[in-house]
């Protein structure tokens, strides 16, 4: 009788850790008078496997949360390694693509995806690549082919990839005095309005919106000149307000139009037409030229601004808030 006692002893000490590691609160009762010691055996015997399961999972448990927290630890390393030597991108760019609100889109998920940090430089197009001459920008985001390809041929930028467009659009007095909205392309609007001597607004700041407009100019075969015409040498959301005031027409890009319309009260009299589309291209300064810029950083913006993540954001701009797409991803072509 001693033996069986002794054992059934064993037997609760060995059933305490598995009650403590499965939060049980009871000590399993044992009806000596109905056990014989084969049965307390098998017991035992029973109870030490399970014991043993137990510890291996608990071991088992302990590796895997050890693993992960490794693999974690390690990842947050390796992210930490890989943030840029030289963090700040200088971005010297339009008032258009800035004020239509795409550029800070796309500068939140730039900068949270590398690291880098965007110093974002408005300008006119003209006044954005003298920045680029100087040594004083990284990168380019600018929308004048002409002025484009002679700073890549003059050593200052290193390649241009134009890679989406949008449209210009001419905005005027809901009246349309000057009847924009009978004629088909730019070149006959600017010939109503220059005709019939209605205001115009004018950037008059070398700004690529700028250069588009004297291009259409030239083509009419005009120099404008007069009370009607005004200069304002200022970004495209600031004449888009002048046009609003003075019930003037003005040649804008069209998410900048539709970022203003309600403050302006302006209509578009002109849409989309072939002599009016809007092509955006960038360009890394070139390091020869200005030892010093961040040509890595540069690379860095161009890649992301040719990925799917982006294309993806660039495409959906504007279908939220304004019903349509403002902007229209083409890649680089090469």
């Amino acid at each position: 009788m001693k033996k069986l006692v002794l054992i059934l002893l064993a037997v609760s000490l060995l059933l305490l850790p598995a009650c403590q590691a499965t939060n049980l609160t009871t000590t399993p009762t044992v009806a000596v008078e109905n056990l014989s010691e084969t049965a307390v055996t098998e017991a035992v015997a029973t109870t030490a496997a399970e014991t043993a399961a137990t510890e291996a999972a608990t071991d088992a448990t302990t590796a895997t949360v050890t693993e992960v927290t490794t693999a974690e630890t390690t990842a947050a390393i390796v992210t930490k390694m890989a943030k840029p030597a030289n963090p700040v991108l200088r971005l010297s760019t339009t008032t258009s693509v800035n004020d239509s609100g795409l550029l800070p889109e796309l500068e939140k998920r730039f900068e949270a995806k590398t690291g880098y940090q965007l110093d974002i430089i408005a300008n006119g197009t003209g006044a954005a690549i003298k920045l680029g001459e100087s040594g004083d920008a990284d990168v380019l985001l600018v929308h004048a082919k002409a002025s484009e390809d002679a700073f890549v041929a003059s050593g200052f930028g290193l390649k241009r990839f134009p890679f989406m467009h949008n449209f210009f659009v001419i905005a005027g007095p809901d009246a349309d005095p000057a009847g924009v909205a009978t004629t088909k392309t730019a070149v006959n609007a600017f010939i109503a309005i220059a005709t019939k001597e209605q205001i115009f607004v004018s950037r008059g700041d070398d700004s690529g919106t700028h250069k588009a407009e004297q291009k259409i100019w030239s083509t009419a075969g005009i120099t404008p000149k007069g009370s009607w015409y005004v200069s304002a040498g200022a970004g495209m959301g600031a004449c888009l307000t002048i046009a609003g005031e003075v019930q003037g027409y003005v040649l804008t890009d069209k998410a900048t139009y539709l970022a203003t319309k309600d403050q302006t009260g302006l209509v578009i009299k002109l849409g989309e037409s072939t002599d009016l589309k809007n092509t955006y291209s960038m360009i890394a300064v070139n390091p020869d030229k200005n030892p010093g810029v961040n040509v890595i950083g540069a690379q860095a913006f161009i890649d992301y601004m040719l990925s799917d993540e982006a294309a993806a954001l660039i495409k959906a701009f504007g279908v939220t808030e304004y019903g349509e797409q403002l902007f229209f991803y083409d890649g680089y072509q090469g």
